[in-house]
């Protein structure tokens, strides 16, 4: 063999670095980015910093490798900051031999023209002109070369296709499984192994479980974030750990020893970002920091700096990997990390207007919900609903803003106040009753809008209970209503007394009160008002007396809702309709009609309303003669009160006709029975227990429309997957299927690439809080 041939021999095998520590997740960013590669010569993996881009590089570039004649080869660009040095680095790192200053592509091109190897770019986005004219020059000349990059923007040339990195899949928060199903999700899986390297005796346990996943989702899922964090458990308790995570991110300074400069804190990671940014960038950033989770581009328009290219800045971040694009329900939206948002904030103060900037979030926001008011009854009502709810962190932040600053207080309490229907719709009611009393408490003077506040203030106090808290608040708001003279309001105030009487079970003293604010809401036109009344006085005549005149009353109700595309009232006037008519003996025509509600109810995702249809679905249930469907619904509903911190206790009139259905079903059943399925229905998730109300064989949920996602398996994948939690081998699945072991072994194979597990325990835990009623996928 001839020195050239031994040369090539040598070269052949590729230099890809061993990984030091174990891989994590990703199963589908693998198996999406070698299709990639398959398809396309050059193939970029984007995503922010600390995000696993390299890793993810390399470990693709080991799985494909063999695939190439002459291998895969690594080139590490991050150390290199002359770009006239591009070429010659890429000679150096793939042994070529030539590595003079000099050398330029044309160099590169003749030593690869005839080889068939992948080539993997790390690190690009400093450099990100002159990769792109290498890259291109590269892949022209060399047909059997392909190309892998890294960086925080595309290349932008011909034939490149991009992949964006996400962060490792991080728990929601408010919706977290039980503890022992942590395995589901990567981020979480990633923080017990790197916990282990550095405590060899840590393990999650019932005490940490929900610790760690919320620590998981504070860091993002950002791998680097969770690597340098798990360094401060040889000091810190997982829970101290989360309480200093929430004052600062400095605490993660500490990086890994042999770690590039950039990678040995978050700040200096951060710091690296900012300086490859331009001015427009850097400053955009800062003002974007004010806002908390996600946003539009028209708020990031009016927020950032007057006649700034906001469009274009946003994009050109977004390409370096600063802000996160988002997709939901066809609309655009951007979010910056939480820990790039605080490095933001910081930037901001130091440019000196910080105030500036929130001033203008605020006043963005209290026009957004100005709107949301002005055009509430009409056929975007659940369009609506979901927006406030996606921008929900912004109404805080703003709310919280104007709570701050007296000269705000004003405009605080009117954004309260119009926002009143959107916390009774997600069932918020304490977190309604925090801010109206803060801004009552920051806007004293006697104003007109301080009446309002006050009644829905007292409204929500009621429908939680607290009459003792509503009282003095609704008398306050009497007394303001009157001596502005304020009609409108004292039909308002009229309408909530009434409501209140009717809750006591005061069928005649609420209809009084009710019928009196119905005439003057007409006499005003005040149609939110008027469907308001109709829906309270149908309700206290239907039950009381008058079923025709009630039924009559809530038809009207529901007419004029149709007519005008809303879905509230009309959804809550059809409940009505339904407990009327199971009181007067008529369950099938009950069922029917609150089976509507709820359908209506679940659109608009309005959490009170979805309890008192659930309930009334499970005494028709029960009238029916189906009492163990009776229990599971009864249990449903009660997870849905617990949910919006309300029970049919505080609603005398409703309260004992239930009781009685309850005891008729646990008598029925027996008190073990009934136990049981009342707690198989109180731990299913709400859009599971909507779908068994229903009676609906698949769910009818659409993306973005519930916290909990879509069954992600195939009806056999499920089946695979069951067994598998069983602890059977493939060879008794295939047996106990009467199919063919390698169809198995194809079917676990795609459960766990679709879950981005490595396990057939981490299939076990998914499924085992699937069954708990906290499904995560």
């Amino acid at each position: 063999m001839n020195s050239t041939a031994r040369a090539r021999a040598r070269e052949a095998g590729g230099n890809l670095p061993v990984d030091v520590t174990s891989f994590v997740g990703r199963r589908h960013e693998i198996t999406l980015a070698k299709r990639l590669l398959g398809e396309s010569r050059v193939v970029t993996l984007t995503g922010p910093g600390g995000v696993g881009k390299s890793r993810l590089a390399l470990r693709v570039a080991n799985n494909v490798r063999r695939t190439f004649r002459d291998k895969a080869w690594h080139v590490e660009l991050e150390e290199l900051n002359d770009p006239t040095l591009l070429a010659g680095t890429v000679i150096e790192h793939l042994n070529l031999g030539d590595t003079s200053a000099d050398s330029g592509v044309d160099t590169v091109i003749e030593h690869l023209r005839n080889r068939e190897m992948l080539l993997v770019l790390d690190n690009c986005e400093h450099l990100i002109e002159e990769c792109a004219l290498f890259v291109d020059a590269l892949i022209r000349s060399c047909p059997a070369v392909r190309v892998l990059t890294t960086s925080r923007q595309s290349l932008g040339i011909a034939g490149e296709s991009t992949l964006v990195v996400p962060p490792l899949q991080a728990p929601d928060p408010e919706h977290l499984p039980p503890p022992e199903a942590y395995e589901q999700y990567a981020s979480v899986r990633l923080f017990v192994d790197r916990a282990r390297a550095v405590l060899p005796d840590f393990e999650p346990d019932a005490d940490n479980g929900h610790v760690l996943m919320r620590l998981c989702h504070r860091l993002d899922g950002n791998p680097l974030a969770i690597e340098l964090a798990v360094v401060r458990l040889r000091s810190l308790s997982p829970q101290q750990l989360e309480e200093r995570l929430r004052e600062r991110y400095d605490l993660l300074s500490e990086g890994r020893r042999g770690a590039p400069a950039r990678q040995r804190s978050l700040r200096a990671l951060i710091d690296w970002s900012y300086e490859l940014c331009s001015e427009a960038d850097r400053l955009t950033w800062a003002h974007v920091s004010v806002f908390s989770g996600s946003f539009t581009l028209e708020a990031a328009e009016y927020v950032a700096e007057p006649g700034d290219d906001t469009v274009s800045v946003v994009h050109s971040l977004v390409d370096k990997s600063i802000l996160l694009h988002e997709h939901a329900d066809g609309e655009s939206r951007y979010r910056l990390p939480h820990i790039l948002r605080e490095y933001g904030q910081e930037k901001l103060s130091a440019f000196g207007q910080r105030t500036e900037i929130e001033h203008r979030h605020r006043d963005w926001y209290a026009w957004l919900v100005g709107r949301f008011a002005a055009e509430w009854l009409g056929p975007g009502q659940v369009e609506w609903v979901q927006r406030l709810r996606r921008d929900q962190g912004n109404l805080r932040t703003a709310l919280r803003s104007a709570a701050a600053e007296s000269t705000a207080a004003t405009v605080g309490l009117r954004m309260a106040t119009r926002m009143g229907q959107y916390w009774g719709i997600r069932g918020l009611h304490g977190e309604a009753r925090h801010w109206l009393d803060r801004m009552l408490a920051a806007a004293d003077a006697p104003r007109r809008e301080r009446a309002r506040a006050l009644r829905l203030n007292g409204w929500f106090a009621l429908l939680q209970g607290d009459t003792e808290a509503a009282t003095p608040r609704l008398e306050e708001a009497a007394n303001l209503a009157h001596y502005y003279g304020d009609e409108v309001e004292i039909c308002h105030l009229e309408y909530t007394r009434g409501m209140a009487a009717l809750f006591r079970g005061q069928l005649s003293i609420a209809d009084d009160l009710i019928n009196t604010a119905l005439a003057g809401f007409r006499r005003h036109e005040v149609l939110d008002g008027e469907l308001f009344a109709l829906f309270g006085l149908g309700l206290a005549r239907g039950l009381g007396r008058d079923h025709d005149a009630g039924i009559a009353l809530l038809e009207e109700c529901v007419e004029r809702s149709t007519l005008l595309g809303e879905v509230f009232w009309r959804s809550y006037a059809l409940w009505a309709i339904a407990h009327i008519e199971l009181a007067h003996e008529a369950p099938n025509r009950a069922e029917i009609t609150a089976k509507d509600a709820l359908r209506l109810q679940r659109r608009m995702d309005n959490m009170l309303a979805t309890a008192f249809s659930i309930d009334t679905l499970a005494r028709v249930a029960q009238r029916q003669g189906n009492n163990e469907r009776a229990a599971k619904l009864f249990g449903a509903a009660a997870n849905v009160w617990e949910a919006v911190r309300t029970a049919p206790a505080f609603y005398t009139v409703l309260e004992a006709e239930r009781t009685e259905h309850v005891r008729q079903v646990r008598a029925a059943l027996g008190d073990e029975e009934f136990e049981s399925d009342h707690a198989q229905g109180y731990r299913m998730s709400k859009s599971s227990a909507i779908d068994f109300a229903l009676e609906t064989k698949k769910s009818s949920r659409q993306p973005g429309r519930d916290n909990v996602h879509p069954m992600p398996l195939t009806r056999r994948e499920r089946e695979i997957a069951e067994l598998v939690t069983q602890g059977r081998t493939n060879k008794e699945i295939a047996e106990a299927l009467v199919i063919a072991q390698r169809t198995v072994e194809g079917h676990v194979q795609h459960i766990l690439t679709k879950l981005d597990f490595t396990s057939r325990a981490q299939i076990a835990g998914w499924i085992a809080a699937q069954q708990s009623g906290n499904p995560t996928e």
